[in-house]
């Protein structure tokens, strides 16, 4: 090759400079005016009350200074309106779909897979394929999808990892009908189930980077703190007046939140928990109450970060 094209070459192709940082200015840039803090944030069920189909947004991206529609860094979450005879597309540039039926029904395409859809049933689309959506009668669907990390990472998904795969209402409820009257069911910290696909034995997660749990919390019942290092995106199914989750740093001496933010519950909102903030759940109704908390947890756990701890 000729020299003065190979030395034209390295001239174009120069890398940039580089920057150093002192250690305790950098080590944990988690901070207002630098990388900003996960936000508490309440979606109201008035976002999708009623007009026309759409796909909502639950975007912070502005306050998380994320390139792209983000309702955490690594996730984005959705309400989808569907009114009866009409349908929406979703082809987000993500690895996972994980989708919550909160009323209607209707039928899915994802490739060449085709199932109905009902109130009730969760289901797992990989991002590859994308899914189209149509309802007989008019639904609301809860969706979260990793898009904001593979725009972080700068990444474009090439292989589909997993099935769609379909839990249907009756066989979740049932579940969590047993895990209800499990006679150690008084002894555990949370009454729930957590969604699984065959593909991921080493997380028991329902995609590779998705964790869906779906819970009940009893009459006067209160759980106990907890934290972990995902991000919770959590739905509330049904509840009565009286349900509550209560958010904060850390823990006083006695075992309890200290200087809490208190976040109503009403059927069918959503809102953010974020990573590392210690949360517990109140029921002071009559009544059951169930919540689905979708988390960034199935990469957590790969990772072997997700720490969760229990008071």
């Amino acid at each position: 090759m000729d020299g003065s094209v190979t030395e034209r070459a390295r001239v174009v192709t120069a890398p940039a400079d580089g920057l150093f940082f002192e250690y305790s200015k950098a080590a944990n840039p988690v901070r207002p005016g630098l990388t900003p803090p996960i936000p508490y944030h309440f979606f109201s069920p008035s976002l999708y009350a009623d007009g026309a189909t759409r796909v909502v947004l639950l975007d912070l991206s502005e306050e998380l200074k994320c390139p792209s529609p983000a309702t955490g860094p690594g996730l984005c979450a959705n309400f989808v309106r569907i009114n009866a005879g009409e349908g929406v597309s979703l082809k987000p540039n993500a690895t996972s779909i994980v989708f919550y039926a909160h009323r209607g029904r209707g039928r899915v395409v994802c490739g060449d897979v085709r199932f109905e859809w009902g109130a009730g049933d969760f289901f797992a689309i990989p991002g590859l394929t994308g899914v189209e959506l149509d309802a007989e009668e008019t639904g609301v669907l809860y969706a979260v999808h990793d898009a904001p990390l593979l725009t972080y990472l700068g990444v474009r998904v090439d292989e589909a990892r997993f099935r769609p795969t379909l839990f249907r209402a009756e066989d979740a409820q049932r579940e969590l009908e047993a895990a209800i009257c499990d006679p150690a069911a008084a002894n555990r910290s949370r009454i729930s189930v957590l969604l699984g696909a065959e593909e991921f034995p080493l997380t028991r997660t329902v995609t590779h980077t998705l964790w869906a749990m779906y819970g009940a919390i009893g009459p006067d019942t209160q759980q106990k703190p907890h934290r972990h290092q995902s991000i919770a995106l959590d739905f509330i199914v049904d509840c009565a007046p009286g349900c509550y989750s209560l958010v904060g740093r850390s823990l006083d001496a006695d075992g309890a939140i200290h200087d809490p933010v208190r976040v109503d519950w009403e059927p069918g909102c959503a809102f953010v928990t974020p990573p590392g903030y210690w949360h517990a759940h109140f029921n002071e109704s009559t009544t059951y109450a169930r919540l689905i908390p979708i988390q960034d947890a199935g990469l957590q756990t790969y990772l072997r970060s997700l720490d969760i701890r229990f008071t």
